[in-house]
C-alpha cells in the first residue's frame, strides 16, 4: 500500500549511484524533493514560453501581420526543427557536461528570442523567432536525464512522467496565460493589441531566467556531487560496503578515437579505477540506505554510472533497435501531442466559432493541462508492471496505449464532431492514451542503454518532435481539414507500433538496467 508520508520523508538511497527510491515531491528542502521540483517547473516555464505563440497566433498576431494560413502552418513548423536538433546535440551535452548545466543552458539560451518576440515584424521575422524559441523545447532532455539520475529503477517511470507531464502541462497553461495577459494588458493597461501582444512575452522571459539561475545556485548535479566526479563516487561507496576486485570504467570523450588491442593500459579510454574493500561505514547525509545484495551493487556501478562514450561507442547506442523502438513509439506519442496542440485551438474554432478566441483557447488548454495526471499515470502504470512483467512488461504497455490513442484519433478524424460534448470527450480520451503513452516510454527509456542514458534520452526526445514536424506537415498541406489529419496520424500510430511491437526491450546480454 502507499505510504503518503513519502511525498516528504527523506528517501531511502541505493548504497552506490546515491539515486533515491521514493519520490519526496512534497519536500523542497530535501535535496531530491528540489531537483524534481526545478525538473518539472523548469521545463513547464520552457514549454509555456515554446508554445506562447499558437494561442495568439490565429487571431491576434495573424491579423497584425497580416498572416495567411500557411505562414502560420509554417511557423508551427519552424518552431519544432530548432527543438529536434537541440535534442539530438542536448543528448551528447548532457553525458559530457551534465544535466543541470545543458538544462540552464537551454533555458537561459532560449530566454533571449522570447524577450525579442516583440521585435517581429513581418511573417520571416515571426519564423525566425519561433525558430530561436524553439531552443526552449530541447530542455525536455536534461529534464528527463536529471531525473533519470537522482531517481532508482523501481521509481524512475514514475518519477520521469511527472517532471514529463507537469511540464508538458505548460502547453495548456500556455493557452489559458497568454490570452489572460494580452487581454489585462489590453482592458487594464490601455494598450493596443499591436503593443500588447509583444509586451506578453516578457512575462515567460523574466519567469525562464529566474528559474534558469535557480537551479543552478540551489541544485546539484548528481546525488553524490559533481558531474565529473561521478564514476570516483561509485568507486568509494563500493570500497565502502566491503565489495573488492572490480574495476570502473574511466569514460572517454565522444571525440576520443577507439582504442586498439595494441593501446597503452595509460591510455585515457583504457584507465580503470582500482579499490581496496574497506569496512563498510556509513556515510553522512545518507542514513537511510535500501538493502540491496553484492550483484546488484556490481551492476550499478559497471552498467548504469552515465559515461562519455567515444564517436564508435555511441553510434551502436543511437542505432540499435531498442533505441529505435523508444523513437518510433515517441514520434508517434510525443509527436502527435506537438502537432495537435498547435493546431486544436483553431480546429475548435472552425467547429465552434461561437467561442472566440479566448474561449477555443480554453478548451484546447485542457489537452495540455491533462499531462498533469495522464502522463504521470503512464509512469505510474510502468513502474507497477515492471516488479511482475519486468521489461518485456513496460514496453508491451507502450505499444498497447499507442493502439487505443490510434482507435481515438482515427474515430475523432472520421467524426469531425460538431457536438462540443462528442469532440471535448473524444478528446480528452484521446489524451488520456497519448499522455500516458508518453509517461510509459520515458519509463522504459532508463533501462535501455543505461550507461548511455543522455544519448538514448535525446534521440528519443529528437524523434518526439521529428513526429511533430512531420505531423505539422501534413496539417500544413490539408489546410483547414483538420479531421482527415487526425485519422492519419492515427492510422501511422498503430503502425509504426504494430511494426516495432515484436523487438526486445533491452539488448541480449546488457549489464545493468534490468
Amino acid at each position: 500500500m502507499f505510504d503518503p508520508t513519502l511525498l516528504w520523508r527523506a528517501p531511502e538511497v541505493n548504497p552506490i549511484n546515491r539515486k533515491a527510491r521514493s519520490i519526496p515531491g512534497l519536500n523542497v528542502i530535501n535535496l531530491y524533493g528540489r531537483v524534481f521540483f526545478f525538473s518539472w517547473f523548469g521545463f513547464l516555464i520552457a514549454f509555456w514560453s515554446w508554445y506562447a505563440f499558437p494561442p495568439l497566433l490565429h487571431v491576434t498576431i495573424a491579423k497584425d501581420l497580416n498572416l495567411k494560413q500557411t505562414d502560420i502552418a509554417n511557423s508551427n513548423i519552424i518552431a519544432l526543427v530548432a527543438t529536434l536538433l537541440v535534442r539530438l546535440v542536448a543528448g551528447p551535452c548532457c553525458d559530457r557536461f551534465g544535466p543541470r548545466w545543458t538544462f540552464a543552458g537551454c533555458l537561459l539560451v532560449g530566454a533571449i528570442p522570447t524577450a525579442l518576440a516583440g521585435t517581429i515584424s513581418s511573417a520571416s521575422g515571426l519564423m525566425a523567432i519561433r525558430f530561436f524559441v524553439g531552443i526552449l523545447g530541447g530542455s525536455f532532455v536534461p529534464c528527463q536525464v536529471w531525473s533519470t539520475g537522482f531517481f532508482d529503477k523501481n521509481v524512475v517511470g514514475t518519477a520521469n512522467a511527472l517532471t514529463g507531464g507537469f511540464g508538458n502541462a505548460g502547453g495548456g497553461i500556455t493557452y489559458f496565460l497568454m490570452p489572460a495577459i494580452f487581454d489585462s494588458l489590453v482592458a487594464d493597461q490601455g494598450l493596443t493589441p499591436h503593443v500588447a501582444w509583444r509586451v506578453a512575452f516578457i512575462v515567460p522571459f523574466i519567469c525562464i531566467t529566474v528559474t534558469a539561475i535557480g537551479m543552478l545556485v540551489l541544485c546539484p548535479d548528481t546525488p553524490t556531487g559533481k558531474w565529473s566526479e561521478r564514476h570516483l563516487a561509485a568507486q568509494q561507496n563500493l570500497a565502502s560496503h566491503g565489495i573488492s576486485g572490480v574495476v570502473v570504467d574511466v569514460p572517454g570523450e565522444l571525440t576520443d578515437k577507439a582504442t586498439t588491442g595494441t593501446s597503452s593500459p595509460t591510455d585515457s579510454t583504457e584507465k580503470k579505477l582500482g579499490f581496496e574493500a574497506v569496512e563498510p561505514k556509513q556515510t553522512g547525509g545518507f542514513a537511510r540506505e535500501a538493502q540491496i545484495n553484492e550483484q546488484q551493487m556490481l551492476d550499478t556501478a559497471r552498467g548504469e554510472i552515465v559515461v562519455k562514450p567515444s564517436f564508435r561507442e555511441a553510434l551502436p547506442v543511437i542505432l540499435s533497435p531498442q533505441t529505435l523502438v523508444q523513437g518510433g513509439a515517441y514520434f508517434c506519442s510525443f509527436g502527435g501531442e506537438l502537432a495537435i496542440n498547435s493546431v486544436l485551438g483553431a480546429y475548435y474554432l472552425k467547429n465552434f466559432p461561437t467561442l472566440g478566441q479566448t474561449g477555443t483557447g480554453n478548451w484546447a488548454a485542457m489537452f495540455g493541462l491533462l499531462n498533469v495526471v495522464f502522463r504521470p499515470l503512464g509512469g505510474v502504470i510502468s513502474d507497477l508492471i515492471y516488479p511482475h512483467f519486468g521489461v518485456w512488461g513496460k514496453k508491451i504497455s507502450i505499444h498497447t496505449l499507442a493502439v487505443v490513442t490510434g482507435v481515438f484519433l482515427i474515430a475523432i478524424g472520421l467524426t469531425d464532431p460538431k457536438d462540443k460534448n462528442t469532440m471535448f470527450g473524444l478528446v480528452a480520451g484521446m489524451a488520456f492514451f497519448l499522455e500516458a503513452g508518453n509517461g510509459a516510454n520515458f519509463g522504459l527509456v532508463p533501462h535501455v542503454h543505461p550507461h548511455a542514458n543522455g544519448i538514448v534520452s535525446g534521440v528519443t526526445g529528437a524523434s518526439g518532435n521529428l513526429g511533430g514536424i512531420v505531423f505539422a506537415i501534413i496539417f500544413r498541406y490539408n489546410n483547414k481539414d483538420y479531421g482527415k489529419v487526425f485519422w492519419i496520424i492515427g492510422v501511422m500510430t498503430i503502425a509504426i507500433n504494430l511494426a516495432l511491437s515484436w523487438i526486445r526491450p533491452i539488448p541480449k546480454g546488457q549489464v545493468g538496467g534490468r
